[in-house]
Formats: C-alpha cells, structure tokens, sequence
C-alpha cells in the first residue's frame, strides 16, 4: 500500500526542520532528496536510516538558509517522492528544542543485548519496560542475527537483537542483577556492557576448557574409564559449585585416577565433543586478529589438542604425571586453580601489550571467577548458579559463536570474515 504524501504549509517552519520519509526501498531515494536539498546549499544536522522487510524509514534534521523559498522546495520534494511510492512528513523544530537535543549528546551510552533462540514479542517488551524503569532511552534497536526462513528454523537456531540507550545510571549493578533476574525468568540470556571505545576494540579472549570449548568434564571422562565415575563426578559437581576448594578437589580426583594406562588419554580426546559454537567463534576471532588462550583445570594432553584443531596462542593447564605408561595420581608443576588463572590472564595481556579492559574471559566454574572478574568483559558461560550470579555477563542459552554478537559483529560480518 502506498501511503499518501503528507502535504504541509511551511510558512511557519523554522530554519531547522526534521524530515521524515517512508515507504518502500528502492535505489536512489536518499540520492533524490539530498540532491534537490544540495541546490539550496542546505546543512545536514543528522540523518538516520532504517529498513525492515524491504520498507524504508528515512529521517533527516536538516537547517535551511532564510532565503530558501521552502513553500517551492518542499513542493519538489515531495513530486519525486511521490513519484517513487514514498510518503514523507515535516516538522519544525524551535531553537530551544534544537538546544536541548545537542545537550543530550554528552550522556552515557550503554548496550543491551537480547540472546534467544527465537525473539518473541514479549521480551522485547519486557525489557524495554525494565531500561525505561531506569529512565534510559533507546536511541537504536538492530537486529545483529541473519534472517532465517521459517521452514530452516532449528534447536541451534539463534536471533539476537541489540539495544542502544543513553541516559545516566545511580548505580549500573543494579540495572546488570534486574536484567540478570529478568533473563532467568524468561529463560533467555540479556547481556549488558557500557557502550565505551574497548567494546568493539577487544584483543585477547581467554577459555576455560571443560563444559566451555568442550561439552564434558574431562577428568569426568577419565574416572570412568578407570572405574571410579561416580566417585569423581559427585566431588567435580562439588568443586563447580564452590562448595569446596578446587586444589583440594582436585587433588582427590587426580588421585582416584592412579593406575589409569595412558592410553586412555587418547581414547578419551577421540570421544570429546566441542561445544555448539566453538569452531565458528575462534575461526572469526584468528581472522580477525584476536589472540586466544586456554586457561584449564583440567589436563594440558587435551589443552593441546584443541590448539592443533582450532589454532589458540597459549595454552595453560596441569600435566597429568605419568610413569611407564600409567598415570600416577598426581600432576607436575603448579595447579591451574583460580587465581593462576586470574595471573596467567594478566601475564598473556602484558606480554601482548594488551590492556586488561580489551580482554575477554569465558568459563563456567566457580574457579573462574577470578579471571572473569579482572577481565573488560567476563561472560560466565552455561554456568553454575553461583557464577552466573557472580559475574557481569551470562550466556546460558546459545552457542559460543553469540560471544561475537556482544562485540556487535553481525551474521553477516561474520561470514565475510569466514570467507
């Protein structure tokens, strides 16, 4: 349907007047405007576009010099839009309006970004309600996931839609718990990150590596090979959860493992599945120059692996000792616990000259928590209850490719960079 050109008297439109277009997309609309605006040696104070489902929304704020007959001017315009199946729309705006506008320029912008298998109309209504709680106001809502057909729509479907506000914040934990909150119960996932230079300009990403890059519990894995499954899962879960020590847990486990042929290493690594996601996000992130690491509790063997499949920098994790082909029960070196995760972190960044606010941290257990902590941006990933409430950003729903969505990479520029 072709909306009916809104014919306005201007006579009394000020020097600033906002134009609105609407209608559908077609070459050469833009180009039609400004070319009649740029006869009359007309300013552009902003302009924005938008198009959904091949329709367009136009918007230009534009300053006429006093000379400019706007009667005949906007009579033109309005000829070649309607020409072309456009509507279009004027408003004047007064000095004081046009004042108060440039003020906003200064205040904090912020990010929000709705993770879901498949967007429905109330989340999206349920977070617009929550940031206009907070007396934050949407400047730009864009969907960052591909278009997918309905009859192509799967269980590792995924959309992602992304907020941008401004506003000032009393106090923005408390706006990251309400969304957290939120986003449990809608059983969706609702990342929130202040919109500074580091969000789009990270350098270094950094992964746990049990249930992160890979779906199992390694040393989970190895029990049962040996016997003792049920024995080291029920003490793993235990550890995850925080309820006790990750040295001391993990020493018990180790030690539960003694007499295990090494072979079972191999065996083990041969059945491990990646987690959904993993290829694709460190595919774009080595394209797009990222460093990466693995930082693990678990066992080098493993750690090792994935960098020969997936390309990682570094890879830090325990080395399993081994005797004659059979593991003793212990591991050499120092343990990758917690806060060598937090050192290593930091270490990798230094020698990198990379500065903690451009790193990303991603891990599921509690002992990762001191990395996502220092980290620019922390993401408790398919996490425990205690992590997830503990750090800044969670991903419970979705793969590890919607990592890169929170960075603003879209579908699209994802698979230019694969390509």
């Amino acid at each position: 349907m072709i909306l009916p050109i809104v014919k306005k008297q201007v006579d009394d439109v000020s020097d600033v007047t906002l134009i609105k277009i609407a209608g559908p997309d077609q070459p050469g609309i833009t180009l039609s405007v400004t070319t009649l605006l740029a006869e009359h040696a007309i300013h552009v104070l902003d302009i924005g576009q938008a198009v959904i489902h091949n329709n367009l929304a136009l918007g230009l704020l534009v300053e006429i010099p006093h000379q400019v007959d706007q009667n005949i001017l906007f009579s033109r315009v309005s000829e070649q839009l309607e020409a072309l199946g456009m509507s279009i729309e004027l408003s004047s705006v007064d000095a004081n309006a046009y004042d108060a506008w440039t003020k906003e320029q200064g205040k904090p912008r912020h990010i929000v970004t709705l993770l879901v298998r498949k967007v429905k109309a109330e989340h999206i209504s349920a977070v617009t309600a929550l940031v206009t709680q907070y007396g934050l106001n949407i400047d730009k809502i864009t969907r960052l996931s591909g278009r997918v057909p309905l009859e192509k729509e799967t269980e590792q479907s995924k959309a992602c839609v992304e907020f941008s506000l401004r506003g000032d914040l009393d106090d923005a934990q408390i706006v990251r718990r309400s969304l957290l909150e939120l986003a449990t119960t809608l059983n969706i996932d609702i990342a929130y990150q202040e919109d500074d230079m580091f969000r789009r300009n990270r350098r270094l990403v950094v992964f746990d590596m049990d249930s992160t890059l890979i779906e199992a519990e390694v040393i989970d894995e190895l029990a049962k090979v040996a016997g003792v499954g049920d024995q080291v899962s029920a003490i793993t879960e235990s550890a995850m959860r925080g309820e006790i020590d990750f040295n001391e847990s993990f020493e018990r486990r180790v030690a539960l493992l003694k007499g295990l042929d090494e072979t079972a290493l191999a065996l083990v690594a041969g059945q491990l599945k990646m987690t959904e996601g993993a290829e694709t996000l460190m595919v774009t992130l080595k394209r797009l120059g990222y460093k990466t690491a693995i930082l693990s509790g678990g066992f080098k063997y493993f750690g090792n692996k994935l960098r020969d499949k997936l390309g990682f920098d570094y890879v830090y994790a325990n080395e399993l000792d081994i005797e004659e082909g059979v593991v003793t029960g212990k591991v050499t070196g120092q343990i990758v616990d917690g806060n060598r995760k937090a050192e290593l972190l930091k270490d990798i960044a230094r020698r990198e000259n990379i500065a903690l606010e451009q790193v990303i941290a991603v891990g599921d257990g509690a002992n990762d928590l001191p990395m996502l902590s220092i980290a620019g941006l922390g993401i408790a990933f398919r996490a425990k209850p205690l992590v997830k409430a503990s750090a800044r950003q969670s991903i419970s729903n979705l793969g590890l490719d919607s990592i890169l969505y929170l960075l603003g990479i879209t579908d699209r520029e994802r698979l230019a960079a694969k390509d």
